[in-house]
């Protein structure tokens, strides 16, 4: 049989964690509950963006677009771990797995840039004030997401031509959902080479974002380390600190998990260390871009009092 036509007419069984009884039961609760309330936190962010008129700022404009993409990307994977959590190994067709791959890198992908994009704001906004407005308009916004998806879902495409065109002997996926590593285990031939050039093309992708939002922020602490007094310098930084805490959890967990050593991957290690970037992160992102930020309380006020008013 074609190799090509073996991998897709077959179905795989997604494996999930190995729980039983009550805490299996427990496990799917907490899940559930985490996952309504990142889809509630993250469209009470888009909402409240497109409501306040004070948020109509790049900054809160690119805070928006990723808690779009947090929506997508918690639903690219929850779902099946639910359905693992709730029935034990489940059944997915190769067409719905390598969908669910494709999607999953493709917003993983474009996350990382659109971190980069808001650490170029936060750049613009703190070292050339007076142009600010001229070089972040509101084109410029709509071209730089739009860019981040174009080159995220372009670039995952790879990912998935590694794993498609391989001919599987195997089924079970040591996962909650399809990811490239445990995928390549399942094949029938010698996966190193496609292994590597994923790594390397992963470490490329994760390191030039990140290298290029550190070079953003080592212009951002010069220029504020210039600031008169103790007061202006305690609030430029405080704009930038939730970006800092997300682009740390988001780049610090996908690095261990597909750049780092193997034995993370070893004894479904990466499964737990998954969690953090496909469940925890877009959980937390609404709570530390609302919680630390004072700009967000007042906006929240301000439609309340209109509310009470209407």
């Amino acid at each position: 049989m074609d190799p090509f036509n073996h991998t897709w007419t077959q179905t795989f069984i997604l494996a999930g964690f190995n729980i039983s009884g009550r805490l299996r039961h427990l496990a799917f609760l907490g899940t559930l509950c985490i996952y309504l309330l990142t889809l509630a936190g993250n469209l009470f962010i888009i909402v409240l963006v497109k409501a306040d008129s004070g948020l109509s700022t790049p900054m809160y404009f690119f805070i928006s677009v990723l808690s779009f993409l947090e929506l997508w990307y918690v639903s690219s994977t929850v779902p099946t771990l639910l359905h693992t959590l709730l029935h034990g190994s489940s059944p997915i067709p190769s067409v719905l797995c390598f969908t669910q791959l494709y999607f999953f890198h493709s917003l993983g992908m474009t996350e990382c840039f659109l971190l980069c994009v808001m650490a170029l704001d936060r750049y613009l906004a703190i070292c050339l004030p007076l142009r600010y407005h001229a070089l972040m308009s509101t084109q410029v916004q709509r071209w730089l997401a739009g860019a981040t998806g174009m080159t995220g879902f372009s670039a995952a495409f790879v990912s998935v031509s590694l794993t498609a065109t391989l001919p599987y002997c195997l089924r079970e996926v040591a996962h909650y959902f399809c990811d490239l590593d445990p995928l390549m285990h399942l094949s029938c031939v010698d996966t190193g080479w496609r292994g590597q050039v994923f790594s390397v093309m992963v470490g490329i992708l994760n390191t030039c974002p990140l290298v290029v939002i550190l070079g953003f922020y080592a212009g951002i602490v010069k220029t504020v380390l210039k600031l008169p007094s103790a007061a202006s310098r305690a609030k430029a930084f405080s704009t930038c600190s939730s970006h800092i805490i997300v682009v740390t959890l988001f780049f610090g967990s996908a690095w261990i998990v597909y750049v780092g050593p193997p034995v993370v991957r070893a004894e479904g290690r990466d499964k737990l260390m998954s969690l953090m970037y496909s469940v925890f992160i877009p959980f937390f992102n609404p709570l530390i871009y609302t919680l630390r930020n004072k700009e967000v309380k007042e906006a929240v006020k301000r439609i309340a009092e209109r509310m009470k008013v209407a």
